[in-house]
């Protein structure tokens, strides 16, 4: 299936590892121009090389942390130097941090609010004129199951999915009209880089303990059985950002298999 996607250009936070590799890999496939954006320059172009041998596209890596505007504003400055335009925009950057309640400071509060959902509209802010100067664009949020089902000991990360969610619907409803539609991905146990950082730490206290044991002991949580795989989001989020996708927007999209109690 032709997703419409060549000629496209694509910004994608968080394009490192995991979800965000992944759907540059999947638009870059597709025709797609895309930059990466992460934090660890090192992981950032090891990425760009990979995605570029694996699909023979465009991929471009930016050093950008999301909490920093001067930075964001480099970021978006250089799809429009590189290539006139910015057609699609993936909110990828966070990790997971969930704990009790009354063991989470202030200061967790703020970077967990500053990198996910302050990230998500310092780049959209200034993404959404370009977009709607050049007719229309696609923004994909990736959030989580918890922003519609939290559960005990989930904050701050629960919280600020949430206010992702909340985020895409009230953009979707306003740019409508302006042909951008701004949907999110709602993410279940996915293979990634975070998993990986557990394992090992487990690994220390069990040698003997393999990376497939540990996904598969996660995948008994999970209605298919398995831990996803990353590019089984990423071609979801390629997808929503393409052609065959212009009649959904304000939409929540729970990549799970099946665990989310809530559609």
């Amino acid at each position: 299936m032709d997703l419409g996607l060549q000629g496209k250009v694509a910004i994608v936070t968080g394009g490192s590892e995991g979800i965000g590799k992944a759907a540059a890999a999947s638009m870059a496939a597709e025709g797609a121009s895309v930059l990466i954006a992460a934090r660890r320059v090192d992981v950032l172009e090891a990425a760009a090389t990979e995605i570029r041998e694996q699909t023979g596209g465009s991929v471009t890596a930016v050093q950008t942390d999301v909490m920093v505007p001067e930075q964001v504003e480099d970021l978006i400055q250089r799809a429009i130097d590189d290539h006139g335009r910015l057609d699609i925009l993936v909110n990828n950057a966070g990790t997971s941090a969930g704990g009790a309640f009354l063991g989470v400071t202030d200061e967790a509060w703020q970077h967990d609010l500053d990198l996910k959902l302050y990230g998500a509209i310092r780049t959209s802010r200034l993404a959404v004129p370009l977009m709607r100067e050049q007719g229309g664009g696609r923004i994909i949020n990736v959030t989580n199951l918890g922003a519609k089902a939290p559960g005990a000991a989930s904050v701050p990360t629960s919280v600020s999915r949430a206010a992702g969610v909340a985020l895409t619907k009230a953009m979707s409803q306003e740019f409508a009209a302006d042909n951008i539609l701004v949907t999110t991905v709602c993410i279940g146990l996915i293979k990634s880089g975070q998993h990986e950082t557990r394992f090992k730490a487990m690994q220390e206290s069990d040698p003997d303990l393999t990376l497939d044991q540990f996904y598969s002991a996660m995948g008994d949580r999970v209605p298919l059985g398995r831990v996803g795989e990353g590019e089984e989001a990423g071609d979801v989020i390629a997808f929503l950002a393409s052609d065959r996708a212009s009649y959904l927007t304000g939409i929540a999209i729970n990549i799970d298999g099946g665990t989310s109690p809530v559609v």
